[in-house]
């Protein structure tokens, strides 16, 4: 395989209205779209890449859904590498909260990334970022995802890269103040089929435990008495920025 294997730990952090923290560990997939791991027998039960969990297109692969997804924002990569971050499906389920790619021109210059983002509702939004050197973008927020929080506000986004080590993060500033922090670090191993299996050993069924522990938070929010902010009229789909 020529991919690679995150052992990471998530972190987020709101302080207000209410002070929540907490953490959890998983793993997720650094691949590139072009070369994309073909597991064989029950294997495959442990990581599959399906292209209508990312950027949807009818009867397209994912790296066709992203340069569909590049074409109507006027973006040719003239066939450059894209490399994906993600969770792959795990005995047939996958949750995404967010995905990234990031995409190169054919003289490997980095032109942009698409920061996708998932909410357990079933929507999705893909989020068109320039970056600059550090990996750094500002970005209006565009989609309903924690039931607790309206759509307003802006985010702080770094996406450098991952290498042998993996460091982003995404700050949601509400115009009221309030502050929101998701972020994920990890370190990489080769997607080897040793590596697979230590961290499904370690982390079973990990793409259910994630939509798990984030419903799990909102039922202990709602429990400590915040409530929901009502969702908007319009949900915005991919390419709608």
């Amino acid at each position: 395989m020529t991919a690679a294997l995150y052992e990471c730990r998530v972190f987020h952090a709101r302080r207000a209205p209410l002070r929540n923290v907490f953490s959890y560990r998983t793993y997720q997939w650094l691949v590139d779209l072009d070369e994309l791991p073909s597991l064989r027998g029950w294997l495959r039960l442990l990581a599959g890449f399906n292209a209508r969990d990312h950027l949807d297109g009818p009867g397209r692969t994912i790296r066709g859904n992203v340069d569909e997804f590049l074409r109507t924002h006027g973006i040719d990569l003239g066939g450059g590498r894209v490399l994906m971050l993600a969770h792959a499906r795990v005995l047939g389920y996958v949750f995404n909260p967010l995905t990234v790619f990031w995409c190169h021109r054919a003289d490997g210059t980095l032109a942009c990334v698409i920061a996708e983002v998932h909410n357990t509702y079933g929507q999705r939004h893909a989020y068109l970022v320039h970056t600059d050197a550090r990996g750094r973008a500002r970005m209006e927020k565009a989609l309903y995802v924690s039931p607790y929080h309206p759509v307003d506000g802006w985010y702080q986004m770094s996406l450098p890269r991952p290498g042998p080590r993996l460091a982003l993060s995404v700050t949601l500033h509400r115009p009221n103040g309030h502050r929101f922090v998701a972020s994920v670090q990890g370190t990489a191993v080769p997607a080897t089929r040793s590596a697979l299996l230590r961290a499904t050993a370690r982390h079973p069924w990990s793409t259910a435990m994630v939509s798990a522990r984030i419903r799990w938070q909102g039922v202990k929010l709602y429990a400590r008495g915040l409530r929901p902010a009502p969702p908007p009229r319009r949900i915005p789909n991919e390419g709608v920025q």
